[in-house]
């Protein structure tokens, strides 16, 4: 790991869906005289604008090239369908592939689910550009569409709501940086994503500990111990008197008045 940066600001990447508002809020408070500059690109661009150096980390859509990047997989999202909100499928709280058998499902060229094949359904006559190009085509009632929860929440619309399929891929986000630019700014960004507190030292060297005080030879006793130690020599005192030297006699033999002589 390198030392500290030379540039004076942090440039993060993310993709669509993603929001690094509440990480953006800690860094701030944790490293501010760092400035923390946001930039969203493209799901299938972000490995470029990392590699190129348009960016020190980003959070990205899984895969991404390991070769070459390095990644922290951060959580995985549940697939969804977007459909109108008339459509038969809004009858289940959640579906399968199998369900969508006989609808046109779109699929837009810059889709993340990673599908081995092809989606689940009828395919339409031709791919939509974008999955914003997709959305507007299922609310013109042409045909359905998967995507990750958070993608649907980024497009949603009022006539249009959405259903957890449960067997669909699902897309993975990560935090990823190139693997020769693993820097002590890269390290921060990682503690905040993983929820480590200000004080963790760990990835990072930590401070060297002060050494411990010994008391100054001669030093004066507490007032407490001195109390101690005072009562602690009454109470030997004290234990001496009752178990320790001879009883008095006393005067007179069996408490009672002898008799009185003849003359």
């Amino acid at each position: 790991m390198t030392g500290s940066e030379d540039r004076p600001s942090f440039r993060l990447a993310y993709v669509p869906g993603v929001t690094p508002d509440k990480w953006a809020r800690i860094w701030h408070e944790r490293l501010p005289d760092v400035p923390l500059s946001l930039t969203q690109v493209p799901a299938a661009g972000a490995d470029g604008v990392l590699l190129d150096g348009d960016a020190d980390a980003g959070l990205v859509r899984l895969p991404v090239d390991r070769t070459r990047l390095s990644a922290i997989p951060l959580y995985t999202e549940t697939t969804v369908v977007v459909i109108p909100k008339d459509h038969v499928v809004t009858a289940a709280d959640e579906v399968t592939a199998e369900d969508l058998a006989d609808e046109i499902v779109l699929h837009p060229l810059d889709d993340v689910l990673g599908w081995e094949e092809r989606p689940p359904g009828r395919p339409a006559l031709e791919r939509p550009a974008t999955t914003a190009d997709a959305v507007e085509l299922v609310a013109a009632g042409i045909g359905v569409l998967l995507m990750p929860l958070s993608l649907a929440r980024l497009h949603h619309r009022k006539d249009l709501t959405y259903r957890t399929v449960t067997d669909a891929p699902q897309s993975g986000v990560a935090l990823s940086w190139p693997e020769d630019a693993h820097t002590d700014r890269v390290e921060d960004l990682i503690g905040i994503v993983r929820g480590r507190t200000v004080n963790s030292t760990r990835g990072r060297r930590p401070d060297p500990a002060p050494a411990a005080r010994k008391p100054a030879a001669g030093k004066q006793q507490t007032g407490k111990q001195q109390s101690g130690k005072q009562q602690t020599g009454k109470q030997q005192t004290g234990g001496a008197r009752r178990g320790g030297g001879t009883p008095r006699k006393k005067s007179g033999s069996g408490g009672g008045r002898g008799k009185p002589r003849r003359r």
